[in-house]
């Protein structure tokens, strides 16, 4: 009954904050500036312009490559990371509940902070590296697939474990021949997910300048050459619709 209760008091906040919300906004400027009319028709029309000059478009397939490749290899470390720390969250190696909490609070660490933030800190902290944009995505991204395995793992029924441990298989043994097989289909539909979340977040990294579309967009429209942003903006669509058939493709195949 307490939690009902407390469940509908929640849910009355949550509606009260909701209505107030745009009450607390400073408005008083109104929501678009004087020449903001001006500017948002030149940016549409500007849509039916695009700059496909030869510069314009080698630097846009380099700048999707570069985005791309932040993209992989910071998913790559990111699916490390969370196996492993997801793996130690669990109750597949650890039985002690505080040591599997601690790496459940640093899963949680990692996955709050969003990867634009991780960006700044580490941008100020290592310079304008590519490895500064790796892993901006890898620690946040880490720490989002960790909490999810974790709980893959815990999901995964006892019976089969059991049996693998009554014939003598070691906890090792019980992760890869118990574990693992049978939750790797929703482990790998899930990665490929996050990985699609990764090419856009690489963008967005690419914004507080390590290079990739994010940065050429933002210095199109820093030049209010919305031509060029909106090459690099479609490049960025190709790229991204790309990559969801390619993984729509692969869990179509799991399915079967």
């Amino acid at each position: 009954m307490q939690i009902n209760n407390k469940k509908r008091l929640l849910l009355i906040v949550i509606v009260i904050t909701f209505l107030l919300s745009p009450f607390l906004i400073n408005n008083n400027d109104g929501l678009i500036h004087s020449n903001g009319y001006i500017l948002i028709y030149h940016i549409l029309i500007s849509l039916l312009h695009l700059d496909l000059s030869f510069k314009t478009i080698s630097l846009a397939v380099i700048s999707t490559i570069r985005t791309l490749s932040y993209a992989i290899a910071g998913s790559i470390l990111a699916i490390i990371i969370g196996f492993i720390l997801g793996v130690l969250s669990s109750n597949v190696l650890i039985t002690n509940r505080l040591i599997s909490n601690l790496f459940k609070n640093i899963l949680e660490v990692m996955r709050t902070i969003h990867e634009l933030v991780w960006a700044w800190l580490l941008v100020s902290a290592f310079g304008l590296s590519p490895f500064s944009g790796i892993f901006a995505i890898a620690i946040p991204y880490g720490g989002i697939l960790g909490r999810i395995y974790c709980n893959y793992f815990n999901s995964v029924p006892k019976e089969p474990i059991f049996s693998l441990k009554n014939s003598g298989a070691s906890k090792l043994q019980c992760l890869f021949y118990g574990y693992i097989p049978i939750i790797k289909a929703d482990i790998l539909s899930y990665t490929l997910y996050r990985f699609e979340c990764a090419v856009r977040s690489s963008t967005v990294m690419s914004f507080v300048g390590l290079g990739g579309l994010g940065y050429q967009i933002q210095l199109s429209l820093d030049d209010l050459n919305f031509n060029k942003a909106w090459t690099y903006i479609l490049f960025l669509v190709i790229l991204v619709y790309l990559i969801d058939l390619w993984s729509s493709a692969i869990r179509k195949r799991l399915v079967k």
